[in-house]
This record gives structure tokens, C-alpha cells and sequence, in this order.
């Protein structure tokens, strides 16, 4: 089930997050800023009171985009639909607050995250040299969500 996140599960949203990235994971400080910010939306997905994984998006007051600044699915859960369907959920909640767009960076080098984002439609539009803490690369990726843009959207999407 998925469902928003609340400050009760900020251990094991730290402890998860931690265990999925060498570097440039989310510190525990910093997943309780988002737990407590209206800026962001940070949602889990738990079974039989199992964390599987969690998303973070994030949203900017002055543009029409989320970004997904985070996801990470247990070990145990991977390949079992639980990324895809956290992907949805921060689609649905996107959309719910009037996002045209969703972006995120992926590591050059993370295989199973770039077909997880493919599979669930999104293009990559650029890449950056050097992102991550241990120099590694990272493409762009986005989603629009919605049918179209109109030129004033337009003014709006640069993230």
C-alpha cells in the first residue's frame, strides 16, 4: 500500500535510503525537512508492515514541474513492481498539484533505474558531467503529464 509518509517513519526511510546509495543519499536531517516541508511529498509503499521502498518528489512554487528527488526500493522488493508503482504514485500527486512535467537524474552507470524510468515513459533530454559526490555522470529524464503545453507552460518548465 502505498501512502504518505510521516515523521514515525523517518528511521526507516533513513535506514533505506542510506542502504541504497554510496553517496548522494538523502541524510537523515534532510528526509525529516522533506517529511515536514509543503514543498515536498515524500510517499512509502509498505506491505505486512514491510517497508518496500519510498519516493521523494519535490515541488518549486515558480515552475510547473515535480521532481523526483529520490526513490528507493528494498533489496527484497526490486523487480516486484514496487518502483513502478511508486513512480505512479508521485505522478498522481504531480498531477494533483498542477505539475505539467516530471524530471529527475539517474546515474549513467544505474541500469535498472534507467529501464524503470523507460518503462514508465520518460525521455532523456540531457545529461550532466560530474553530478554525484564521486564525479559520476547522471542523464535527465522527464515526463510530461500532461496532453499539451501552451506557450505561457512553456515559460514555466525550466528546472
Amino acid at each position: 500500500m502505498i501512502r504518505a509518509a510521516a515523521l514515525a517513519d523517518l528511521d526507516r526511510l533513513a535506514i533505506l535510503e542510506e542502504s541504497s546509495f554510496v553517496c548522494d543519499g538523502v541524510n537523515r536531517r534532510s528526509m525529516r525537512q522533506f517529511l515536514r516541508s509543503d514543498a515536498a511529498v515524500v510517499l512509502l509503499d509498505e506491505c505486512d508492515g514491510r517497508l518496500r521502498g519510498h519516493v521523494i518528489v519535490r515541488f518549486n512554487a515558480r515552475h510547473r514541474i515535480a521532481r523526483i528527488y529520490s526513490i528507493a526500493v528494498a533489496p527484497e522488493f526490486k523487480g516486484q513492481g514496487a518502483g513502478l508503482a511508486l513512480v505512479r504514485a508521485a505522478e498522481a500527486v504531480a498531477r494533483e498539484r498542477g505539475r505539467l512535467l516530471v524530471r529527475l537524474e539517474i546515474s549513467v552507470d544505474n541500469a535498472a533505474s534507467q529501464a524503470l524510468f523507460k518503462r514508465a515513459g520518460y525521455a532523456v533530454f540531457g545529461e550532466y558531467e560530474e553530478y554525484y559526490e564521486d564525479g559520476g555522470a547522471a542523464l535527465r529524464l522527464e515526463k510530461r503529464l500532461g496532453d499539451t503545453l501552451t506557450s505561457s507552460d512553456h515559460a514555466k518548465t525550466h528546472f
